[in-house]
């Protein structure tokens, strides 16, 4: 089973122009509307690869309604806590040259009785068979520990744990040793605090440094130079699939649902790095943060040579 947790969903408003005027008047040419948040993008991902997840949270007002309404319609079950405010609107202004401009709500505030019912919630669904996907930032008034704190509960009901945060909460999340983690590549350069672009033997060695500690798979999206997978037995970089990229929001969202995915399904090293692989490039192609179709997944898959995820054991060259 996995369980999806956004603490901070939001309704995404994506909206297209030619070039965005700051201080003067910018025509719309499209609009999109999507259920949003990165564990409610996961738990769609999942649903269109096939798979079943429950999302979970904090949802509020009528963009929280929304929000439910949009899962129950796609059959995705979901389990929030509701809180007075409004669930925040987040905008997307994307540019013909590709510049995107972001404009995020805060979200209501969560207090500490609410913080501590979801934590009750999510401990009525971990067990040894169930997967926990912790994605995006916290609202106002909740911890930087809940992380680490929804980690240590899992393990002690004999649950995993995927990660994928940044800043403080992704640095005291690594403290109780995730079982999985989705960190991009600046992410885990600021996590170490190189001040640059690391090489990719050096994302390598952070990745494997942090397998010493306990987790078991290191998973680090490059964008453009595509991804790495670093387990016990495996260390690969697979390059990126050459597609027309509409946008690439929402793209790191898609590869952790295919890491959740690939768990739940019990798939392998090469498997599991192509899967993540097709899955995210498709997600570049879609408008807003809508997922990729499992046909259009398929026909990435089709197309990725199975040397390009590398062999477990092999070493793969910058």
């Amino acid at each position: 089973m996995i369980v999806t947790v956004t603490m901070n969903p939001a309704i995404d408003k994506t909206v297209e122009i030619d070039t965005l005027l700051p201080g003067g008047l910018n025509r719309i040419q499209r609009v999109e509307y999507d259920a949003g948040g990165k564990g409610i993008n996961v738990s769609k991902t999942i649903c269109e690869l096939g798979g079943e997840s429950i999302a979970t949270g904090f949802l509020g007002g009528n963009a929280g309604r929304t929000i439910a309404r949009v899962l129950e319609e796609k059959n995705i079950r979901n389990d929030f806590l509701w809180v007075e405010g409004e669930t925040r609107t987040n905008t997307k202004v994307f540019e013909k040259s590709g510049a995107v401009t972001e404009l995020n709500e805060p979200g209501p505030a969560i207090g500490v009785a609410q913080a501590e019912a979801l934590l009750r919630k999510l401990e009525g669904y971990a067990d040894s068979q169930t997967l926990f996907v912790l994605a995006g930032s916290v609202p106002k008034g909740v911890d930087s520990r809940i992380y680490a704190r929804i980690i240590r509960m899992a393990h002690e009901k004999g649950a995993k744990v995927l990660l994928d945060a940044d800043g403080e909460l992704f640095r005291n999340g690594l403290e109780a040793v995730p079982d999985i983690i989705k960190p991009n590549r600046a992410e885990l350069e600021e996590y170490a605090g190189i001040d640059g672009q690391a090489s990719d033997e050096e994302l390598r060695n952070l990745a494997q440094g942090l397998m010493a500690k306990g987790i078991g798979t290191v998973m680090v999206s490059m964008g453009k130079r595509g991804a790495m997978m670093v387990r016990p037995d495996y260390a690969e970089t697979c390059p990126a699939l050459p597609v027309k990229a509409h946008s690439t929001v929402g793209a790191g969202d898609a590869m952790v649902a295919a890491l959740a995915y690939a768990w739940d399904q019990k798939l392998g090293n090469e498997e599991t790095m192509r899967l993540c692989m097709a899955v995210s490039a498709g997600a570049v192609t879609t408008v807003g943060t809508k997922p990729p179709s499992r046909e259009l997944v398929d026909s990435f898959l089709a197309s990725i040579p199975v040397q390009a995820a590398g062999k477990p054991g092999s070493e793969t060259k910058d």
